[in-house]
């Protein structure tokens, strides 16, 4: 069978996808569009086609992408990206693999994944980091076999890359009731009566900008990472700006609530997107608090804060979906609260290179 798989994957073009090539890259996005959420279509949360042009494809001073089409019988199968942040974690290059249903089981993602790690390999890169998603009703660490609804990990784990850090998706229903929110909220203002909260939707003010960048960068190691090998990221004001011009072309809008101290300083922030391109949807990207200030319930704060600045200025977005480590008990507490449900759970795998 390895050597059926071999033959067959040598019969597949793993080509580069530049920017410029508008068919390439229009072939590459419904290639991944249709492998990321065959079965999962009521869980999946695919990037858009903008958002994967700018996002994989325009020059970035945060990471070097580099996206590859695997080409079979004048059609693209398979397709990949390797992703190595330039600001930090110089030894990390993060990569992923979908293949189209009717092509799987071929040895195209192989051949795929086999020119990422060349090209991590190459950029000096030791560590290779990769996301596979599985049904909630899976468990938290499935089996290889295909029975489990699991090929993706099967396939990571035959490839060298093992399980890091087990995450969970949830969803979170909207609106969130009025007097949910204020019960929640006195509970919280009753341990920060110090802190002011803020929120906004937009580009960060210049005056909190480096605070918040400075904060955000300890998100990967602040937060529950297992046994994945993080480095802080760089709080860099000039690629948060880049970030959030990037989003704008992407269609996206982030919304923001921060805690702020007694010096004006960021203690804690929460941030969700919208896009144009899921109107009914928006995503909680990060929430965290600083070290220093945590036990004042701030958490739990700012994230309300967030909610109510959504609901009163996105009235159509009926949903919001976030992921957290399963091992971060402390925000997972604090979503079950404001009432999200598991629908999906997620492995970060990890594999170094000899």
């Amino acid at each position: 069978m390895r050597a059926f798989a071999k033959r067959l994957a040598r019969q597949v073009d793993v080509v580069t996808v530049p920017a410029g090539d508008r068919a390439l890259v229009e072939a590459w996005h419904a290639a991944y569009l249709r492998a990321d959420t065959h079965g999962r279509e009521a869980t999946a949360a695919p990037w858009q086609h903008d958002e994967v042009v700018v996002d994989l494809l325009e020059p970035s001073p945060r990471q070097e992408t580099w996206c590859y089409a695997g080409v079979a019988d004048g059609r693209v199968a398979s397709v990949g990206y390797v992703e190595m942040p330039l600001l930090d974690n110089p030894h990390l290059a993060f990569v992923q693999v979908w293949t189209v249903p009717e092509a799987r089981d071929r040895g195209y993602a192989a051949a795929v994944l086999a020119r990422l790690e060349e090209r991590a390999r190459a950029a000096g890169r030791s560590v290779l980091m990769a996301e596979v998603a599985w049904p909630w009703s899976a468990g938290p660490v499935p089996g290889e076999a295909r029975p489990d609804g699991v090929p993706g990990v099967g396939f990571a784990r035959r490839h060298g890359y093992e399980l890091a850090l087990g995450d969970v998706q949830r969803r979170l229903e909207l609106p969130v009731a009025g007097a949910v929110l204020d019960e929640l909220a006195a509970e919280a203002a009753r341990e920060h009566g110090d802190y002011e909260l803020r929120s906004w939707v937009g580009p960060l003010p210049d005056e909190l900008v480096a605070g918040w960048a400075e904060l955000a960068a300890t998100i990967d190691t602040e937060a529950p990472s297992g046994d994945l090998q993080l480095e802080p990221m760089s709080p860099d004001v000039d690629a948060v700006r880049d970030d959030e011009r990037r989003l704008g072309r992407q269609g996206r809008r982030r919304w923001h609530t921060v805690a702020l101290d007694r010096d004006g300083r960021v203690a804690a922030y929460s941030e969700l997107v919208t896009t144009v391109h899921e109107p009914r949807r928006a995503y909680q990207w990060g929430t965290l608090v600083r070290r220093a200030d945590r036990g004042h319930r701030l958490g739990m704060a700012v994230k309300i804060g967030n909610l109510r600045q959504l609901q009163a200025g996105a009235p159509g977005v009926d949903h919001v979906v976030t992921w957290n480590a399963e091992s971060n008990a402390h925000m997972v507490a604090v979503n079950e609260r404001l009432g999200f449900v598991p629908t999906e759970r997620m492995g970060e795998f990890q594999k170094r290179l000899r």
